[in-house]
């Protein structure tokens, strides 16, 4: 049994693929709900009703379990668990980052995922807080290695996940990522990174994720460990991570926590239900809260938002419009903008992963005017080769005695007559013309001087961007 990964269509660095496991195949991006088999508030059978195609269990849970460790190995986690999805286990690791130790080795914790049918496994890493030492991440990051080395020496790469670790150091991750697709596996999860999300620290998270992924093959399967609030989902899948796992379904119905896509509540203080899944059209706020039953409903409500969100986020994707979802989601709290922000200073590097044509470019502010799409566009437009008396014009009209019009098409500057209706100009939207949508596309007509010595430039903008556009592009002929 071998675990394969195909790419079917691309956004940003967001992929729609199909996930195939032995004969089992699953979409992506997905999320994998995480499973405690003593503590089943919805069951696997209601969850693959629900979509769901794979779920993550905790094989360290089973191994120390006098209830289930022995009918895991004599029936398997499929029957147990009744789910005919995909099963991935977790090793173990999540309890050593929180208690420090686990009674379990890492050979023995792989062997007993595979007697148990576990079809990917996950090897005894260090998952390294990010706010440990330099010297602490890179011990830890070696021992990791040494781990993942023996799984492969073992059992091969085929049904082996290979976690990329090391803490809050950006090269670290790199490396680790270079380490893991150099020695062949194919999926690769992105470990430690959720006290980083439950501190809000979304600005770091970028950054470490970014660095995994510059390390890791394009072709690898990324699973984001521990990532379970929809808000954040949309951020994550532009950077690349295909899957997602977590309990905040449960856990959050366990506080009395309703999720949506932009955030939560506390059930106790809503007057209504902002949602039309099955939990939320056959309860009141009031119903929902006082059932005795909450808990579970809650849960199974939350599980609806997360699983519409992938849904929503692959449709995205295939429609080149993941920009406009990952905008709108991270601005409903500051440090999510925090996060978005920094993944547009990367905007270089996204260029080169993100699609050529696109469906329309919304313009949304400020951030719009960093997007790869105008880096793409600018570029672009610097190599046409021009000559003579060039006229860039802001008000679309043609002058006489020049060789050439160009029209100006903020933020993304020049534009020749006949690229007029074509992408990405031709199907953008804005609003009124704003300063930085200027400046912004200033800096397409500078491309085009740099790029043509021999022109002879002249800009019509009238008394209202004059000023602007002496300061973007001094020495040039306003007109």
């Amino acid at each position: 049994m071998t675990i394969n990964f195909e790419v079917v269509h691309k956004d940003i660095m967001g992929r729609v693929g199909k996930l195939r496991v032995g004969d089992k195949i699953m979409r992506t991006p997905a999320l994998l709900p995480v499973i405690n088999p003593h503590l089943q508030i919805i069951s696997p059978s209601e969850m693959q009703e629900m979509g769901i195609e794979a779920l993550i269990t905790n094989a360290y849970i089973f191994h120390k379990s006098e209830e289930f460790r022995e009918r895991a190995l004599n029936e398997g986690l499929h029957a147990i668990l009744d789910f005919d999805g995909i099963i991935m286990t977790d090793s173990g690791s999540f309890q050593l980052s929180v208690y420090g130790e686990v009674e379990v080795d890492n050979q023995t914790t792989l062997e007993f995922q595979k007697a148990i049918g576990s079809e990917i496994r996950v090897p005894l890493d260090i998952p390294t807080s990010p706010d440990v030492d330099r010297q602490t991440a890179e011990g830890d990051l070696s021992v990791t290695f040494e781990r993942i080395r023996e799984a492969k020496e073992l059992f091969g790469t085929g049904n082996i996940a290979a976690p990329v670790q090391g803490g809050a150091f950006t090269d670290f991750r790199e490396r680790a990522g270079r380490e893991v697709s150099g020695m062949g596996f194919s999926f690769c999860p992105i470990g430690a990174v959720v006290p980083l999300m439950e501190q809000y620290r979304y600005k770091e998270l970028v950054k470490i994720i970014l660095a995994a992924k510059r390390g890791l093959s394009p072709s690898a399967c990324v699973h984001l460990f521990g990532a379970g609030h929809p808000s954040m989902f949309a951020l994550s899948v532009a950077m690349g991570c295909d899957l997602f796992d977590s309990a905040a379904y449960a856990l959050y119905a366990k506080e009395g926590r309703y999720m949506t896509n932009y955030g939560g509540h506390r059930i106790n203080e809503l007057y209504e239900l902002p949602c039309a899944c099955p939990v939320c059209r056959s309860h009141s706020a009031d119903e929902l809260n006082a059932s005795k039953d909450r808990e579970r409903l809650l849960a199974l409500h939350n599980l609806y938002v997360a699983v519409a969100e992938i849904a929503r986020i692959r449709q995205s994707v295939i429609e080149g419009t993941l920009w406009d979802l990952v905008d709108e989601r991270c601005r409903s709290h500051p440090l999510l903008l925090n996060g978005y922000r920094e993944l547009l200073k990367h905007a270089e590097e996204l260029e080169r992963h993100d699609r050529i044509s696109k469906r329309r470019f919304f313009y949304r502010g400020s951030e719009s005017c960093r997007r790869p799409e105008i880096i793409r566009y600018q570029n672009m437009v610097g190599r046409i080769p021009m000559s003579g008396r060039i006229l860039v014009s802001f008000s679309g009209n043609r002058r006489d005695g020049y060789d050439r019009t160009l029209f100006f098409r903020p933020p993304f500057g020049p534009c020749p007559p006949e690229l007029d209706e074509t992408g990405p100009v031709g199907q953008i939207e804005v609003p009124d013309w704003d300063d930085i949508m200027v400046r912004t596309g200033c800096r397409g007509i500078r491309k085009v001087i740099d790029a043509n010595s021999s022109i002879d430039i002249e800009i019509e903008c009238g008394d209202e961007w004059a000023g602007i556009v002496k300061e973007e592009l001094p020495g040039v002929m306003v007109i």
